[in-house]
């Protein structure tokens, strides 16, 4: 079975074949850079680096651009509040943004362009689209003439007499039509601005997209991804921009997540009711709150709850707890990787029917359970059992963490460092329990452990002594709306 995704435009799966042998080409609406990204934002990043890894898995060579959104009424706003130029706001959140991404483990893209940077890029495709007489000028604005495209509605499936016509369209004085949208516009005062064929402004919105995808990906690329909220009027505008001006495919493969969802409302900042991602990541891991993201189809809306998170660490919890003892208990010894085959083959199949992540995750569920089966014989020294253990434990690093970004081993090894500081004290504090133990004062046996497990260490007893390891954090606090 080769991957198929479910395509927004053809509503239904299509199979994915690139453009390009052997290439895949992707291109994802990023930030909007004025304020700090709270839980919703997480999504759609999480999901698309999965996508990301997973085509590299399939032996694709990948290249991903995802956008930054440097000048917008909002920034403007903020900058006007601080009294500071809005390149500061812009540059502070793209920052605080890339910075809260890789906290996440959402890999740095390939090319991260900025608006302000494809300035020509942007005037080269509103001067041929002018040329067509599909846009028009009026005193240094630009706008796009919605009826002029044919196909204007077809990715969101809107019907062009049926939509908005309001009295409340902005600049509708100027427009020849209400659904007219902006390419360019003319400089305000106050406001930054940047020479054109057309005076003193500043791209609209969706111009940029449209120009900076093809800058950096070509013509008719191979995915185009986003939220479900920018189908329309974003990326129906994109597509017509420049479809109208070209002639020819924008993109081939349309890919939309559904929003976090709080309470009964999608999470936004214009609601107020967002958890901040950076303080998110600090309370439940990158591990934890990428499995909660990857919980539900990713065309379905999530809900942030609290017991969801918890039981995504108790996931993550109980693979890192695995891959611990799988360690221990195969260390040195020759995987066998035909035990892994069919977890892999379970996997593959499962991401490749449109990304079904969790049937995907349940793989690993019960590759785990398999290997916990055969944990006590890898213990004991057989051969046979140590190598499906450690073949099973690399099946779960790869499909975890190389696939899925669930930081398994980077987890495990920043404890081992912390076990290797710790172990002088909690040895002695060991040989002193079982000194009790011998003595039968099993009250000073049982303060120590106590203590020990207190401090966040857990001790097991077992025939040939006992053993420690750090346990895994729990999280009984979450972030503040």
């Amino acid at each position: 079975m080769s991957l198929v995704l479910y395509d927004t435009l053809h509503r239904e799966k299509v199979p994915f074949v690139p453009r390009d042998e052997g290439r895949a080409t992707i291109y994802v609406c990023g930030p909007t850079v004025q304020a700090d990204p709270h839980v919703g934002h997480g999504r759609g990043t999480v999901l698309f680096d999965v996508l990301r890894r997973y085509l590299r898995f399939r032996g694709y060579t990948v290249t991903f651009v995802t956008n930054v959104t440097d000048i917008d009424d909002k920034i403007i706003l903020k900058a006007r509040r601080e009294d500071v130029a809005p390149a500061v706001i812009a540059t502070r959140y793209t920052r605080l943004w890339n910075r809260t991404m890789e906290a996440l483990g959402v890999e740095a893209p390939d090319v991260q362009p900025l608006a302000t940077g494809h300035l020509l890029e942007m005037h080269a495709l509103i001067a041929r689209l002018i040329e067509q007489d599909k846009a028009y000028e009026v005193d240094g604005d630009v706008f796009f003439r919605v009826r002029s495209f044919e196909g204007y509605g077809k990715l969101s499936r809107r019907q062009i007499d049926d939509m908005q016509q309001g009295d409340d369209v902005v600049d509708a004085d100027r427009k020849e039509d209400p659904l007219d949208f902006a390419l360019w516009k003319t400089a305000k005062p106050g406001e930054p601005a940047w020479p054109s064929p057309w005076g003193e402004g500043r791209p609209g919105w969706h111009i940029e997209c449209s120009a900076m995808s093809v800058k950096h990906l070509g013509h008719g690329f191979d995915i185009h991804g986003g939220g479900l909220d920018l189908a329309f009027p974003h990326h129906e505008n994109e597509i017509a921009q420049h479809e109208a001006a070209h002639g020819d495919t924008f993109a081939r493969t349309w890919v939309h997540h559904g929003m976090v969802r709080f309470g009964e409302e999608k999470m936004s900042k214009s609601i107020g009711n967002v958890v901040s991602l950076e303080d998110a990541v600090k309370v439940w891991g990158q591990g934890a709150l990428r499995l909660w993201y990857l919980s539900a189809q990713h065309r379905t809306p999530l809900t942030f709850e609290t017991i969801r998170l918890k039981d995504a660490a108790a996931v993550h919890q109980r693979f890192t707890t695995f891959l611990r003892s799988a360690r221990r208990a195969a260390r040195d010894a020759d995987a066998d990787t035909t035990v892994a085959e069919p977890f892999l083959a379970a996997f593959t199949a499962a991401m490749d029917d449109d990304l079904n992540i969790p049937v995907a995750i349940a793989t690993l569920h019960d590759l785990v359970s398999s290997g916990n089966e055969r944990l006590a014989a890898a213990e004991a020294g057989k051969a046979d059992a140590r190598a499906e253990v450690a073949g099973l434990a690399d099946a779960l690093v790869t499909i975890g963490d190389d696939v899925l970004g669930l930081a398994l081993v980077p987890e495990l090894d920043a404890a081992a460092r912390l076990e290797a500081q710790l172990a002088p004290l909690v040895g002695l504090m060991l040989e002193q329990r079982q000194a009790a133990r011998a003595d039968r004062d099993f009250w000073v046996a049982d303060q120590i452990r106590d203590r020990l497990a207190n401090a966040g260490i857990v001790v097991e007893d077992r025939p040939e002594g006992p053993r420690w390891y750090l346990a895994p954090v729990t999280v009984d606090d979450e972030p503040e709306t």
